[in-house]
């Protein structure tokens, strides 16, 4: 009776932390503790008027929002997301995942490759865990596969800041 009992205690255990961790493909099948890292999503300027902007999230769906130059909102802002929010914004950025270290896109590095269209912004995304550990991806929009470029820039539509972000009409 006493192995049922420790068996049962084991399988709801395990139930309960299955929603705290996801098996990520892009990291070698390893375990990624979604609950316990940060997001930073920071653009940088081009030649014009594109939103330069830094938002950090957590998997609770607390985050700031750091307005710096061409946004509704300058400075520092707090929001709230749903943990569903977060969940859907990591989702659209996990396929560039770096597995470790740091992946750049940027223009004279091997992997931007091909042909570059010069003075769009960049994005620079950080993954931090609880451990110390983190990844790091920055993209220069003017290069790179177009799928990722797609993705990194529409994921923050899955976040409640585009107010802070101002004119949706504006290039990112």
């Amino acid at each position: 009776m006493k192995s049922v009992i420790v068996g049962l205690a084991a399988v709801a255990l395990a139930g309960t932390l299955s929603g705290c961790v996801v098996v990520d493909a892009s990291r070698n099948g390893r375990p990624v503790a979604l609950e316990s890292e940060t997001i930073r999503y920071e653009t940088a300027p081009c030649f014009g008027t594109c939103p330069v902007y830094a938002v950090t999230i957590a998997p609770d769906g607390s985050g700031t929002f750091e307005g710096k130059r061409f946004t509704a909102v300058t400075g520092i802002k707090r929001f709230q997301a749903t943990p569903a929010a977060y969940h859907s914004f990591a989702a659209r950025l996990a396929p560039y995942r770096p597995a470790e270290g740091e992946k750049l896109y940027q223009m004279g590095t091997a992997l931007c490759g091909g042909p570059m269209v010069s003075d769009m912004p960049s994005v620079d995304v950080v993954w931090s865990e609880a451990s110390g550990a983190s990844q790091h991806l920055n993209l220069y929009y003017g290069c790179g596969p177009q799928a990722m470029r797609d993705a990194l820039r529409s994921a923050p539509d899955a976040l409640p800041i585009a107010a802070f972000i101002g004119d949706p009409q504006r290039p990112r």
